[in-house]
């Protein structure tokens, strides 16, 4: 099995905020991520496919279609974007990296079959450059 991979960057604004909480339970809990006139992050989100290597062309996956559809189907959606009011997959969910990842997984899942005979098998995304979360799918 052969691992690929292809890194996205995007710009966006959020803020972690639980509506069924106090403004002062909010802040205790998210700090200055909870800030009521939003934040930003330059996010880089790494997909890696895997699979085997196509005799004829001896690739996983063709990197450029990859790019494309990642683009097409994420970067469009929330870059520059406010990921609490600008982005219809995440009405209704809190805005952390965590809940993040997982829409851009059920997004790019079923994509990749469309382009490849590779399997989606992880994306991690970067909020900072130390913090990020990895997702698998489970």
């Amino acid at each position: 099995m052969v691992y690929v991979s292809r890194l996205e960057h995007f710009n966006a604004a959020h803020k972690l905020h639980n509506p069924n909480w106090s403004l002062a339970k909010n802040k205790e809990v998210f700090g200055p991520c909870a800030n009521t006139n939003w934040h930003g992050h330059n996010y880089e989100l790494i997909v890696t496919v895997k699979g085997k290597p196509d005799p004829e062309t001896g690739f996983v996956i063709d990197l450029k279609k990859l790019s494309t559809l990642i683009r097409e189907h994420i970067i469009k959606k929330v870059d520059h974007k406010n990921l609490n009011l600008d982005v219809a997959f995440m009405e209704g969910k809190l805005a952390s990296t965590e809940n993040l990842v997982m829409e851009f997984w059920n997004i790019l899942q079923p994509q990749i079959p469309r382009i490849s005979s590779a399997q989606l098998h992880s994306l991690k995304l970067y909020e900072t450059p130390r913090n990020f979360v990895e997702y698998f799918g489970e």
